[in-house]
């Protein structure tokens, strides 16, 4: 009798070194899981700090990479729009918990789902936008792209973007700045209304608008190995997503020592957040579109700001309402201005269904500046 191809020592062998990481993952969580207090009572000390700031921030980031590693296998099966959709369904999900956990424990810090949400539109449109379309036209005239697929998009982001991140600005209820019971239901209804209608579409008749075009030959480089099979991904996807829920909130600690105690600025824990949920997705975005997969590359940063805003936006308000946590969504001053160019030079961006290397270099720009509004605040 011959060993099944699945459980073959040589093929276990090479699964394991393939999936090294998980077991970093999983000894973290363990050992914060058996020791908490001896780990977080020394936090007060800077190299102590240190340590636990960037172990757990290196995992989290790390387990983040291997979800896009299995996604992007899952992707080349599964073919558009599947592919990315689950790439965006994790990385939002991770979002959520890394943003709920933070604002669960500590004190209550009203504006961090804004300064998430405002800092992962700013890196994604502006830092990943920009690099993508920067190294994918650097070797090429243009880039070319599904027109109806990037206004689909951009035809839901806007109003979403606008009634949760810019109308709450200019409608401060009874309670200050914090959206009204009514406003919440509303917003949060509409979000997922609005995210499911646009799902249904882009998995069914509209299908076609998110493929690529099929007259684009080019493929990625050689090196990438043929994918396992799709349940073999899905499984090891959700094994690296489960250390995540426990080691994010572990996160939260340090996070909330460096905005409490040590009064760093309130974005401090919104920017962090935003790093941790768009890098994975930046990287994965910008070797689509190097190879010449823009409409892929479109389809990861624009499906990952809708899906941020169309179910991290009513994630929060849900959790404001059931634990008493209220939440402040409008943005203010150079803020609001710097959203609303963004979400109009994108706009332009992507209206003609071809992009080059000037348009990569415009996005930059905002994100550097963007990146000087945080260090001057």
């Amino acid at each position: 009798m011959t060993d099944s191809p699945a459980l073959h020592p040589l093929n276990i062998t090479s699964l394991a070194r393939e999936e090294w990481f998980i077991g970093v993952s999983a000894a973290t969580s363990l050992i914060f899981l058996a020791f908490p207090d001896p780990i977080f009572a020394r936090i007060a000390e800077p190299f102590w700090f240190v340590v636990i700031f960037f172990w757990l921030f290196a995992v989290v980031l790390g387990s983040a990479l291997s979800v896009v590693r299995h996604a992007d296998h899952l992707a080349e099966q599964l073919r558009e729009p599947y592919g990315t959709l689950i790439l965006t369904l994790a990385i939002t999900s991770i979002e959520v918990m890394a943003i709920s956990a933070v604002m669960l424990h500590g004190e209550n810090n009203p504006t961090l789902a804004r300064d998430t949400l405002f800092a992962v539109v700013m890196i994604i449109l502006n830092g990943m936008v920009g690099l993508s379309l920067l190294f994918g036209a650097w070797r090429r005239e243009d880039q070319q792209h599904n027109l109806h697929g990037a206004n689909a998009y951009l035809g839901v982001i806007v109003p979403l973007a606008t009634l949760g991140l810019v109308m709450p600005t200019f409608l401060a209820g009874p309670d200050g700045p914090h959206p009204t019971a009514a406003r919440q239901m509303f917003l949060g209804i509409v979000s997922i209304g609005l995210y499911s209608i646009f799902l249904l579409l882009q998995s069914g008749r509209h299908q076609r608008y998110f493929a690529e075009d099929g007259n684009n030959l080019e493929r990625r480089a050689v090196g990438i190995r043929p994918p396992r099979g799709v349940w073999h991904h899905a499984v090891l996807l959700l094994a690296y997503m489960g250390p995540v829920v426990f080691l994010v909130e572990q996160l939260a600690k340090p996070i909330d020592y460096v905005i409490e105690t040590l009064h760093a600025p309130a974005a401090f824990g919104g920017v962090i957040m935003a790093v941790l949920v768009a890098t994975p997705e930046a990287i994965s975005a910008v070797r689509a579109s190097v190879a010449n997969h823009l409409q892929r590359a479109i389809n990861i940063f624009l499906g990952s700001v809708l899906s941020t805003i169309g179910l991290t936006v009513p994630a929060m308000l849900a959790i404001s309402h059931f634990y008493g946590h209220p939440v402040t969504l409008g943005l203010e001053g150079p803020d609001l201005v710097m959203f609303v160019l963004t979400i109009t030079v994108s706009i332009i961006t992507f209206s003609s269904g071809r992009t080059n290397l000037m348009q990569g270099a415009v996005h930059l720009v905002l994100f550097l500046a963007y990146v000087l509004l945080i260090t001057q605040q």
